[in-house]
């Protein structure tokens, strides 16, 4: 019988519930067991595609080609896993599933409600999930409180009596301020949350704290009597300067082992030498690279997460830490490519639209005739083929049909299933797809394979009726869909020290200890420019 771990939030958004979740279930797999983690996003979208990111961060992409919060991306950076699309269950999710099966008469006459139906179908959709493993960690989005996340609160409750005291834990992530007035933290909105959470019938087992500097002992021995909850099982979560470092810190807390005995579960030592060697050499590297990221969300940094996570697994297989410029790609527009001067490498990533285009292309341009380390991500890899269009092949006007659709030199195109859609939602080519990868080429020297499956979002794609003008002008289209020749994923530039760009998202496949291909020879070359190896 699997173990329930449900992670919630309160005081405020933006604890670092998501890092807490994916840390924990690090240190249950760390031990052993066999551990997965699940999402629930209270919000009635049915699923995360449609979304700005600056509402909500990133969309990652799954292999199965779910849309998903971007915790999901955490936890399989964490965990060293690959989740489906049913490891994200959204309020959108479940009212469809339920209002569809009212539709077909399944409810035999009953009047359909939040409780039991909505309740029962969260229940069911976690359990379904639960069958293969001894350790499930749920996380509930929102704060305790907000009206939407009620259904699912609720549910977890029931669980709790369902499967048994001993099969079901519940971890609160709070906010421990310290007021700079009197100098000391501040403890009452963490009894006045854990107080919201008691009042629908749930007692926490384990506090976890967070705060800027390490929880004092005085609050620790008074959120423990406020709360009910034993004073080992208030766990100090402070900042610290990196991500990586939180599952050492709860593990030094004891958390994992507080839980695990409270769940009944066998007390093993968690192997984290490797974990523990990782973070230490990040934290020590010495020399470091400039990478400019421009792009279109940049004043939001999560809503390229992925991006900075893969660039920091790729700075440990470097030796060489990363420093990010983000650089708006507007203001490239306005300023020139002066913005960009001094960097050792530039990504231009993903996106959609107009806005900014034109700045991501002078980029892309600068980048090319300067030799400096490129990558191109999605619209940057199809930006990439429009700029190669205009400045070398000559054809002025050349654009994308998605910003351009009078173009003269539709060099850029959509893909042919996707003329026509009514609906947005989960219709682009999505998730793994298989890629050709060409021999003796940039691309194949990275991945030192010839098949690889890497993770897709996008409508459109490279116009087939211009690869052999493009490539007889010197571009390489070094990988191509093993789906459909007609599609082309990877670009380089062979006379260029390093000069790639693919269709495929590679962040969202990145993990600490094998970081992306493409990443990790953008930062060595970034290195060999900047110090000559």
């Amino acid at each position: 019988m699997a173990k329930f771990i449900f992670v919630t939030g309160g005081v405020v958004s933006g604890l670092g519930k998501g890092i807490t979740s994916a840390s924990l279930g690090m240190l249950m797999k760390a031990r052993g067991f066999r551990t997965t983690n699940i999402k629930i996003d209270p919000y009635l979208n049915y699923d995360a595609g449609t979304m700005n990111p600056y509402q909500h961060g990133e969309v990652f992409v799954l292999d199965d080609g779910g849309e998903v919060d971007l915790d999901l991306g955490n936890y399989e950076r964490f965990l060293d896993t690959s989740l489906s699309f049913d490891h994200n269950i959204t309020t959108g999710k479940v009212y469809s599933a339920v209002i569809e099966k009212e539709r077909k008469g399944e409810y035999l006459g009953a009047t359909v409600q939040v409780i039991p139906h909505i309740t029962n179908e969260i229940k069911e959709r976690i359990r379904r999930i639960a069958r293969d493993y001894d350790v499930v960690i749920v996380e509930i989005g929102g704060t305790v409180g907000d009206i939407e996340g009620m259904p699912f609160l609720e549910a977890a409750r029931q669980m709790q009596l369902e499967e048994g005291r001993d099969n079901v834990a519940f971890v609160h992530v709070t906010y421990v301020p310290k007021l700079k007035v009197v100098g000391e933290q501040k403890t009452k909105p963490t009894q006045h949350s854990v107080k919201e959470l008691r009042s629908l019938g749930i007692q926490p087992d384990a506090i976890v704290a967070r705060s800027e500097e390490p929880l004092e002992e005085s609050a620790r021995r008074k959120i423990s009597l406020f709360t009910n909850v034993p004073e080992e099982a208030v766990i100090s979560a402070y900042d610290v300067e990196d991500t990586y470092e939180v599952p050492l810190m709860l593990e030094k807390e004891g958390l994992a082992r507080y839980l695990v005995k409270r769940l009944g579960l066998p007390e093993r030592e968690p192997d984290l030498e490797k974990w523990r060697e990782m973070v230490e050499k990040y934290k020590n590297l010495d020399r470091e690279v400039e990478i400019a990221v421009v792009g279109k969300y940049v004043k939001l940094a999560d809503s390229y997460l992925s991006i900075k996570e893969a660039l920091k697994h790729s700075s440990v297989a470097n030796d060489v830490k990363v420093r990010i410029r983000w650089v708006e790609a507007e203001d490239v527009e306005r300023e020139g490519v002066k913005l960009l001067e001094g960097v050792d490498g530039i990504i231009v990533p993903g996106g959609f639209g107009a806005r900014g285009s034109e700045g991501k292309i002078m980029a892309i341009r600068y980048a090319r005739e300067n030799d400096i380390p490129f990558l191109g991500i999605c619209f940057g890899f199809q930006l990439t083929v429009v700029e190669f269009a205009r400045n070398v092949l000559g054809l002025k006007g050349a654009h994308s049909t998605e910003i351009d659709p009078q173009t003269p030199y539709p060099v850029v195109d959509l893909m042919p299933e996707q003329r026509d859609l009514d609906r947005l939602g989960g219709t682009m080519r999505l998730g793994a797809y298989p890629v050709h990868i060409k021999p003796n080429t940039l691309a194949k020297r990275l991945y030192g394979r010839d098949i690889v499956y890497e993770r897709h979002r996008h409508r459109w794609e490279v116009n087939p009726d211009y690869v052999e003008k493009l490539e007889d002008a010197g571009l390489v289209f070094s990988g191509i869909a093993g789906d459909d020749e007609r599609r082309m994923e990877i670009l380089e530039l062979p006379d260029h020290s390093y000069f790639i760009a693919t269709q495929f998202h590679p962040e969202f496949k990145s993990k600490p200890m094998r970081p992306a291909p493409v990443f990790r020879g953008l930062v060595e070359a970034a290195k060999k420019r900047k110090y000559g190896e």
